[in-house]
């Protein structure tokens, strides 16, 4: 860790950053010679299968952002295999700002999404990252308990099709509020803006359906029903293209919002210790089955 610091400076502070799920986060405070501060953050993985894999590929995204005017941390070193650190790590540069879980405020935020994913698909990149790769199969969801289960069934049916053909392009592949970082104080007259957008460990290749479907579905978790059914409205709204057709768009939808019953306690967890304590694991399941039976009401 010193070896990428410059001469004089050293750690003063360490703390955990919430909100990870595979991830332990650290904010480290570097004091300077002439007496300042600066913030760096580490990532880690301890014990994660694919972390090699993942960490590379944020070092990639990392190093692809750097100047295009999307918000994303500058990439400092990145050690994959725990050469020189415990466990493999990445280690990054701060940005300003929090997430923000709360519903207030959230019709100004939810455009504001919009417009940083509209901007992150228009993104070229010189060498593709990876295919994506599907979170979930018709054979491993989760129907929860009490569900409306000729809606989940019908919804499992939609995935077992093949995947509608696509345009391909640049995905953040787990773009949420979660991951966004907003500052919430600037002058009255300017409102919210958005201030970073972290953990690009995912970054793909496919179509854009399926990063605002992920967001459509964390929003519908996170905030209720409404707000899931209007991102895709907002997103358009934004200059943001989707598939022609509803079957096709309803595709990447319940893919998406299916792949959640696999972990909502996982899911859940995280935003209970950001304070939304109400959103329990069943709170959540929930939610969930309102959100999936909405999308095949929707169809029928």
């Amino acid at each position: 860790m010193s070896r990428h610091l410059e001469v004089g400076e050293r750690i003063v502070r360490t703390e955990a950053l919430h909100g990870g799920i595979t991830a332990e986060m650290r904010r480290l405070t570097i004091g300077r010679p002439d007496g300042g501060t600066r913030d760096l953050v580490l990532r880690t993985f301890v014990n994660v299968e694919h972390a090699e894999d993942w960490l590379n590929r944020e070092a990639g995204a990392l190093t692809l952002l750097t100047g295009t005017g999307v918000p994303a941390p500058g990439l400092v070193a990145v050690d994959p295999t725990a050469a020189h650190c415990e466990h493999p790590s990445l280690l990054m540069t701060h940005l300003a700002g929090r997430t923000v879980l709360d519903d207030e405020g959230l019709e100004t935020r939810v455009p504001l999404l919009a417009r940083q994913l509209v901007a992150i698909h228009a993104l070229r990149p010189a060498e593709r990252p990876r295919e994506y790769v599907a979170w979930t199969t018709a054979d491993t969801v989760v129907t929860p308990k009490g569900a409306d289960a000729a809606a989940w069934a019908a919804a499992i049916d939609v995935i077992r099709r093949p995947a509608p053909r696509y345009e391909g392009r640049f995905l953040h592949r787990d773009f949420q509020p979660g991951n966004v970082l907003f500052d919430v104080s600037p002058p009255e007259s300017a409102g919210p803006r958005i201030t970073g957008v972290v953990d690009w460990a995912a970054t793909s290749w496919g179509p854009t359906d399926l990063d605002v479907a992920h967001c459509s579905t964390n929003l519908a978790l996170l905030h209720g029903l409404a707000w899931g059914l209007r991102f895709a409205e907002a997103y358009e709204e934004a200059g943001g293209v989707l598939a022609a057709a509803a079957s096709e768009r309803l595709y990447w939808q319940v893919r998406d919002g299916l792949a959640f019953s696999e972990e909502v306690q996982l899911v859940a967890q995280p935003w209970r210790e950001a304070g939304r304590a109400e959103l329990t694991t069943r709170a959540v399941e929930e939610r969930l089955d309102a959100y999936v039976t909405a999308l095949m009401d929707a169809l029928g």
